[in-house]
């Protein structure tokens, strides 16, 4: 069983399977999964299209029945603690039906009704959102931004401790992925946990602590972003005169090397120093040089470009 006293986890899997049936036999959407975010962190869940992470949300939720393995919302076993939970909890998973002709507000206000929330809280969840000054317009008059973030505001009638976001930046211009990126940011500040499942992986480096990566249904990596960046190589892009030269010198000190164009691509040094402290040696002289650093979106690569996915969310 899951142990709720170890750390203060606010989702927790272990072992968590997935089989949806089909007339080509079974198929594995989620396979072993292992998820551990921690309360009051902005955790991102990464992986391919078909990897499994929509099919994990919805079974956290009880939108769909798990095959095998264990779960946990704030240390209580799911689905069976549901009841219980639910109301610490929010997400955004599909696009929620609001009525097209129904203001911003009117809409927040029939869903606090509906859900016994206090109809108070709607215009401090429309300012949360950035959505104050818009809230007398037509939900149909909403950008698609707009609306994502109406989505969100909906969720947070219940003050929620733990946000689930499936790709909420998903057909955002890049100002409104930037609006999402600040909101997010917000609700974190705010002491909200959030579970960010997200493609767009230059916001999740900006706005996650840790992340998950699954590849086909399973746990491919997992950590802080500082850490699973730091486990990439340092790189050193220098420019010289005689790349051909240095490169073949830099090779034979037992450096990793490559070339690219009239550049050489340097691997295997602690300090970029050194570099140019041996090419100077034998009088080539460096016109540039300058620290590769590495990305969230190279790491995934890395570990995903091998894994082909089911044809299963």
């Amino acid at each position: 069983m899951l142990d709720a006293g170890r750390m203060t986890l606010a989702i927790e899997t272990r072992g968590l399977r997935k089989e949806f049936g089909s007339g080509r036999g079974r198929i594995v959407a989620v396979d072993g999964l292992d998820l551990a975010v921690p309360s009051g962190d902005v955790h991102g869940f990464l992986g391919p299209n078909g990897s499994g992470k929509t099919t994990t949300i919805r079974m956290l939720l009880g939108l769909a029945r798990a095959s095998d393995g264990e779960m946990a919302l704030f240390g209580e076993p799911v689905p069976a603690a549901l009841p219980r939970v639910m109301g610490r909890v929010g997400a955004v998973v599909e696009q929620p039906k609001f009525t097209p002709g129904f203001s911003g507000r009117r809409n927040l206000r029939l869903l606090a009704r509906t859900a016994g929330v206090d109809p108070r809280r709607v215009p401090t969840v429309l300012e949360q959102v950035g959505l104050a000054g818009r809230e007398r317009d037509r939900f149909r008059t909403y950008s698609l931004g707009m609306r994502q973030r109406l989505a969100i505001a909906a969720t947070l009638l219940k003050e929620p401790d733990l946000l689930i976001l499936d790709e909420p930046s998903n057909g955002l211009d890049p100002a409104g992925i930037r609006d999402m990126r600040d909101l997010v940011t917000g609700l974190a500040d705010a002491g909200v946990t959030v579970l960010l499942s997200s493609h767009i992986l230059t916001e999740v480096q900006q706005v996650c602590h840790s992340v998950t990566i699954i590849g086909n249904g399973r746990t491919v990596a997992s950590g802080s972003v500082e850490s699973l960046l730091g486990e990439s190589r340092s790189r050193t892009r220098v420019g010289v005169g005689d790349p051909a030269r240095a490169a073949a010198m830099l090779e034979r000190a037992g450096y990793g090397v490559q070339r690219e164009g009239d550049d050489v691509l340097v691997e295997g040094h602690d300090h970029p120093e050194e570099i140019s402290r041996l090419l100077a040696r034998e009088r080539i002289y460096v016109s540039e040089l300058s620290a590769i650093r590495p990305d969230l979106e190279t790491v995934f690569l890395q570990l995903t470009r091998d894994r082909p996915t089911e044809d299963a969310r």
